[in-house]
């Protein structure tokens, strides 16, 4: 008998609890997917701030990688906070070819509250390397407008200009997050080569709980090792998403 699948998270700890790898394991335990994981970050932070970080050797990045593929037989892999242009380099290095694993990956640039964690080199070398073996990459409106070089979405073309900008540059798929718009909903957009533009919809909740961007791609990568397809993956990591910011409500 098989055993339950099985996702890498390559991230960054919190010390806070509230984002980073700490939620990542909360999630897969929550959906009954195996973790294996791979530290590239040690970081110091509250709810409210980031306070230190201590950048994981990138040689230790990639032996934790290589144990952890070693170690499992993983469904997928989700990559969140990397940090600097050379552990973007030794994840890039460490991963397997483009299509053999199906890689979420979320470009963390900065906290929520506002502290930098991907430099302008290691952002480019993150357009370089990974990209073109991301099967679904996972921005919010201030990432996708970073990493276009150009001023935040303010409506739906342009959330949709800047996504098949972001596709043109290697991924098989962009889900941009709807999470700082104005909209009356909460509206994720998923564009990939072959599709027409989808709108995944919840209502707005007027509740805010860090961790959100972590959790999606992590329950993303969930649903994919678990064999859903991308749309139906999103789907259920919204709904996750959706019943974290409930929870937080109440």
């Amino acid at each position: 008998m098989s055993g339950p699948p099985v996702v890498l998270v390559i991230a960054g700890s919190d010390s806070s609890g509230g984002a980073g790898i700490a939620r990542d394991l909360r999630v897969l335990a929550q959906l009954r997917v195996e973790a294996v994981c791979a530290i590239t970050a040690v970081t110091a932070q509250t709810h409210g701030h980031v306070v230190s970080i201590h950048h994981v050797p990138p040689e230790v990045v990639r032996t934790q990688i290589r144990a952890a593929l070693d170690s499992a037989a993983v469904g997928a892999i989700k990559i969140g906070m990397l940090g600097t242009a050379a552990t973007v380099n030794a994840v890039a290095d460490s991963l397997p070819c483009a299509g053999v694993l199906p890689i979420v990956l979320d470009p963390v640039l900065l906290s929520s509250s506002g502290g930098m964690l991907l430099d302008e080199e290691g952002r480019a070398e993150m357009r370089a390397r990974l990209f073109p073996l991301a099967t679904v990459l996972t921005p919010n409106i201030p990432e996708a407008a970073s990493l276009c070089a150009a001023p935040p979405a303010a409506s739906p073309d342009e959330r949709i200009a800047q996504a098949r900008m972001l596709l043109a540059m290697g991924p098989r798929a962009v889900l941009l997050k709807g999470g700082h718009a104005n909209d009356g909903d909460a509206a994720d957009l998923l564009l990939s080569a072959d599709d027409s533009p989808q709108w995944l919809s919840s209502p707005r909740l007027g509740a805010r709980c860090r961790g959100t961007g972590c959790a999606l791609a992590t329950a993303i990568a969930a649903g994919l090792a678990s064999g859903a397809s991308l749309v139906e993956a999103c789907r259920k990591g919204k709904q996750l998403v959706q019943s974290m910011l409930a929870a937080s409500a109440s």
